[in-house]
């Protein structure tokens, strides 16, 4: 069975490979919107408190990294190094781009802030999954076999 599940995807019949990406990238969605909530206006604790609040805790964020890096190193074993960009880190930044775009931002000043943050958080993000599923291939074993005839049938 566990052989099954971290076969490259390119060896599976085609409606298997496809759902296996859909379930990815409707992890990865269900990941952002479960660790991060989607409000993210800062709210008084109390009325008349000058202290605001929000629902985005580090826990959150660190669980959210945790699951998207288990998902690219899942995609990087089994499939192409561009398909964990899409199915990992894609998703979370369309949904955090929809939240900044829906909420207005504090009138601080600030609030048109959001496009640069946006921007920083996703490319931290796709470069985080980047690197992990690259490194993640670099354990498939299918590569290593194809590399070895090649080296074989070269010398």
């Amino acid at each position: 069975m566990t052989e099954k599940l971290l076969r490259p995807l390119r060896t599976r019949p085609w409606p298997e490979r496809w759902l296996t990406r859909v379930l990815g990238a409707a992890l990865s969605c269900a990941a952002y919107l479960l660790c991060l909530p989607w409000d993210l206006r800062n709210r008084p604790e109390t009325p008349g408190s000058t202290v605001e609040t929000t629902p985005v805790t580090g826990t959150g964020v660190l669980a959210l990294a945790a699951v998207l890096l288990l998902l690219a190193v899942h995609f990087g074993l089994r499939d192409a190094l561009a398909w964990p960009l899409l199915l990992v880190a894609a998703p979370p930044a369309v949904l955090l781009h929809m939240s900044l775009r829906t909420h207005p931002g504090p009138p601080d000043g600030f609030a048109q802030v959001w496009p640069l943050t946006w921007a920083a958080v996703t490319l931290l993000g796709a470069a985080a999954v980047l690197v992990t599923s690259a490194v993640a291939r670099q354990f498939r074993t299918d590569l290593a076999d194809a590399l070895e005839e090649e080296l074989v049938l070269a010398g």
